[in-house]
């Protein structure tokens, strides 16, 4: 049995909780990482469950992009460990990356191709058959209310239907885990609102892991695991409201500023 150090609430207490799950999406175990001498990670440890959206909540500069990084091998990881479906990312290299979806910050589409046409370059980068990359653009697009949008080039979308696109990609290859970073940064409300109900869905309906990096409290249920990310470290885990009730604050933007000093948002 896996064991991870449990943070509680309370300004970052720490003691030894086993975790219950065989095999999450995502297990992330002592991982620390520095920029020359600088400690962005320190001991870091988590686990992403199947089926869960997973919130990953720090302000800016917490670490969350360079955890990000980490996962998808973008960066080496140098301490700790970090395994994707059970498949430690540092044993089976790329191979580790195949159950993996994401959606970075900064958008990745070409713009001047059609929607369909830049989810057919994934597809084939997936080694997916034009039949069966037809199959699920059909279904990520309808699922996601663009399939009449599939023709127009990205160019002509705005920027949430824009990141429903990369989501639709991302989901083409059935991941076990999706990776969201910072996903809804310059959109509007009700599309903010949209795609923070279409991730929730996702994860229940096909049983994938979420994890989601954001800064922003309103995309963050109380029923939803929370991981709050300060300075490197793990300030409190647990749902969002065990988070609230162990802090004593009244609301998770309460909570979230006292647990994160000169960083925290209401």
């Amino acid at each position: 049995m896996v064991v991870l150090r449990a943070i509680d609430g309370r300004r970052g207490l720490v003691s030894d909780e086993p975790s219950e799950a065989a095999e999450p999406a995502l297990l992330v175990k002592d991982v620390s990482f520095s920029y020359k001498s600088v400690r962005v990670l320190d001991e870091v440890n988590f686990a992403v469950e199947k089926g869960r959206f997973t919130a990953l909540l720090g302000p800016n500069g917490a670490g969350k992009t360079t955890l990000f990084s980490l996962i998808t091998r973008l960066l080496a990881t140098r301490q700790g460990q970090i395994v994707i479906s059970g498949r430690d990312i540092r044993d089976t290299g790329a191979q580790s990356l195949a159950p993996l979806g994401i959606v970075f910050q900064q958008p990745t589409l070409d713009l001047d191709l059609t929607v369909r046409q830049n989810l057919h370059y994934f597809a084939r980068l997936r080694g997916l058959s034009w039949k069966e990359a037809e199959r699920r653009i059909a279904r990520e697009l309808t699922r996601l209310g663009m399939a009449d949008r599939a023709r127009e080039t990205v160019r002509a979308l705005n920027g949430g239907h824009r990141r429903r696109v990369e989501i639709a990609r991302a989901l083409l290859h059935d991941p076990d885990l999706l990776l969201l970073d910072e996903p809804t940064v310059g959109l509007d409300f009700p599309s903010r609102k949209a795609i923070v109900q279409h991730v929730h869905d996702l994860a229940t309906e096909r049983d994938i892991g979420i994890l989601w990096a954001t800064h922003l409290i309103d995309e963050i249920r109380p029923t939803d695991p929370l991981v709050i990310l300060h300075k490197g470290k793990i300030v409190a885990r647990g749902t969002a409201e065990e988070v609230v009730a162990r802090s004593g604050a009244k609301s998770l933007g309460a909570a979230f500023t006292m647990l994160t000093p000169a960083g925290g948002e209401e």
